[in-house]
């Protein structure tokens, strides 16, 4: 990999600014100095200190965030703060978001740089359960479980996967679904007379959301973690 490239990815700035790095001679690989942006290196084996900063190697990134209320679920956006915005450390490394929640929505939210891994989560043939605790203004009951069960139809005619509802009080749920249409779990519940005032993602597959991570906080998973998200 070209030093310069593996430099931009790994967070140490744009490809513009590692290049103005390693001409000054503040980048080092196995304790040399490289004034070459376009060294190839060995991003597994090989050093890399930039700045007298160790850049260590990560061949695809994986971010857990317990997304807050008002921020979208976005790489970018001209009108409002973004997912990317509230880690700024990690804006370098083309992090996507596994799926979308609702600017309003708040919960798990997972991030990373593999595409494979994303395209799996989110395909409704891969059945990855996504749960949601919500509360309504409105009631549900025994028979809104069955139409659940049976698979919504959304004002635009689509017909639901069946989904399991679970009633924690009669305006309190959790509610399972597989797949991610827009607006879905709203949308839902307006099918069967109800509006969601409040939402939150609580778990991915066999991933829930830690109970020590705050709102608006986040950090690296580990490969058990990411493991869980396809496996429950």
């Amino acid at each position: 990999m070209r030093l310069d490239k593996f430099l931009a990815n790994h967070g140490m700035g744009t490809r513009t600014e590692v290049k103005q790095l390693i001409k000054k001679g503040s980048v080092q690989v196995n304790e040399v100095i490289v004034r070459k942006a376009d060294y190839q290196l060995n991003p597994e084996t090989d050093q890399v200190l930039c700045q007298g900063e160790e850049v260590r190697y990560v061949d695809e990134l994986f971010i857990i965030l317990n997304k807050p209320a008002g921020v979208i679920s976005a790489t970018e956006d001209h009108l409002h703060d973004t997912v990317i915005d509230l880690m700024p450390e990690y804006q370098h490394f083309q992090l996507h978001p596994v799926g979308r929640l609702d600017k309003d929505t708040e919960g798990l939210l997972i991030l990373t740089t593999d595409g494979q891994f994303t395209h799996d989560v989110l395909s409704p043939k891969k059945h990855v359960n996504k749960t949601y605790y919500a509360e309504l203004d409105g009631t549900v009951t025994d028979e809104t479980v069955a139409q659940f069960a049976a698979g919504i139809t959304l004002d635009d005619g689509y017909r639901c996967m069946p989904a399991a509802l679970k009633i924690i009080k009669s305006h309190i749920i959790e509610v399972t679904i597989q797949e991610g249409k827009f607006h879905q779990v709203k949308r839902m519940f307006q099918a069967v007379g109800s509006t969601v005032t409040y939402l939150k993602r609580i778990q991915m597959g066999g991933l829930e959301l830690p109970a020590d991570l705050a709102t608006g906080a986040y950090r690296e998973m580990t490969a058990e973690e990411i493991n869980r998200v396809q496996h429950v």
